[in-house]
């Protein structure tokens, strides 16, 4: 039965996760012809910060959850309540520094006043979404993950409800009002996620007196796993986070104007990359069971299992990859029209679409190695690959490439990345 765990796992979050992906083929369709080209364009020009706030909010606790309670080294109520804490006095932290920074971030940064407004959005839906990670965290850690399948469904179906009847009327509004309401509505998603999870909370879940308070070895333990991981998330949402940034400066620099670079990149990300990256649930849900899968075999000293589950995730990833980077690449136009009612964006999967097979490895490598406890490892490589993307796209866009400044960058960074991590693995794994 045991055996059988990890294959079990990733097929219901696979099953769950093709559900979710459908439903949000179906958000994605109605949003995108909502708030049209103008719109979408706006939203993607702050989904850069919007990630970089998720990670910190969050603190990569799924991750830390999911590898402590798979050990059972510590009780769930005190990993949950130290969670808490932790993420608590962190949002409030964060709220607060978004609150005095989101008008300067809107206007000497992303060059565009109207930001500002989404930010403040987005700041606060950061409570919910880091709550949120905490029981998802736990439930992956027991390897329960029935109840993270159905939170998902149930929150892409709200979601299609609240764009169905109230996105219309605020867009009429105005379009300011619709890209604000759109991130807005993650506050309501993630609430039915929260309530989802309390359901299937075990009957005999009690918290005790002394649980209350913060149990030191317990915010050690999540600390030394989710600092070195939110560390190697947090570097690459750093480059997300400076890559319109850059590339908005410089390409005024040489002469772009900023209509072209807020069309094309609207297109790059909203479109292009967001097409590239739809298939990734099922690579997701690879890692998500990998995590406390290798934790365990770990903690049993059977490297046989752990090279066994390595070369599954390795191997499912890749057809993954594989066979949705061909489709993409050889129907890339009626996808584009299908979904998003454009062809905005068609050149860049023309010449993404073959690289993103090695994409897909990405995910499954840096889960490897933090199971096997080398999360710094990750943080080096992730840092790394963002200099040197960072430091293309700089280059490639004083070179007056446009928006191809970043599609090249891109590429670069997911070789670099990928040989990285695949050398250490090979070197941790296989040499011993």
């Amino acid at each position: 039965m045991r055996k059988n765990k990890f294959i079990t796992s990733t097929l219901i979050l696979m099953a769950g996760g093709a559900i979710t992906r459908l439903l949000g083929f179906i958000i994605k369709i109605i949003y995108t012809r909502m708030l049209g080209e103008s719109g979408v364009s706006l939203y993607s020009i702050v989904m850069p910060t919007y990630s970089l706030l998720i990670t910190l909010a969050s603190l990569s606790l799924p991750i830390s959850i999911s590898k402590i309670i798979a050990e059972r080294k510590i009780r769930s109520t005190k990993v949950l309540l130290s969670s808490t804490f932790i993420i608590g006095i962190l949002n409030i932290i964060l709220m607060s520094i978004m609150f005095f920074s989101s008008k300067f971030i809107a206007i000497h940064l992303l060059q565009n006043e109207q930001c500002y407004y989404l930010l403040i959005a987005m700041t606060l839906t950061l409570p919910f979404i880091s709550i949120s990670s905490i029981l998802k965290g736990y439930f992956f850690g027991r390897q329960r993950m029935i109840p993270n399948t159905i939170s998902n469904i149930l929150e892409q179906i709200v979601k299609i409800l609240l764009i169905l009847f109230l996105l219309p009327i605020l867009v009429k509004k105005s379009l300011l009002l619709g890209v604000i309401g759109f991130i807005l509505f993650n506050i309501v998603t993630e609430i039915v996620s929260i309530i989802t999870f309390l359901c299937f909370a075990p009957k005999k879940f009690t918290i005790q007196k002394k649980d209350i308070r913060p149990d030191h070895r317990t915010l050690k333990e999540i600390c030394a796993i989710s600092l070195p991981t939110v560390s190697s998330r947090f570097i690459g949402n750093i480059g997300f986070f400076l890559e319109p940034i850059i590339l908005t400066n410089i390409l005024l620099f040489v002469g772009f104007s900023n209509e072209y670079i807020l069309r094309e990149y609207g297109a790059y990300n909203a479109y292009t990359i967001a097409l590239l990256t739809m298939p990734s649930f099922f690579v997701g849900a690879v890692c998500s069971s990998l995590i406390p899968e290798i934790s365990k075999y770990l903690g049993e000293k059977n490297h046989t299992m752990i090279k066994r589950r390595f070369w599954q995730a390795m191997i499912f990833s890749f057809l993954i990859g594989f066979t949705f980077s061909t489709l993409i690449y050889f129907y890339r136009e009626p996808l584009l029209r299908i979904i998003y009612n454009t062809n905005l964006g068609i050149d860049y999967l023309k010449i993404l679409a073959p690289v993103f097979v090695l994409f897909y490895l990405e995910a499954p490598l840096m889960s490897m190695l933090q199971a096997l406890g080398h999360s710094k490892e990750t943080m080096k490589i992730t840092l790394i690959g963002e200099i040197i993307k960072i430091s293309s796209l700089s280059i490639f866009c004083l070179l007056k490439f446009g928006l191809y400044s970043l599609v090249y960058a891109e590429i670069i960074n997911i070789f670099v990345v990928v040989f990285l991590n695949i050398k250490k693995i090979k070197k941790i794994v296989f040499s011993s």
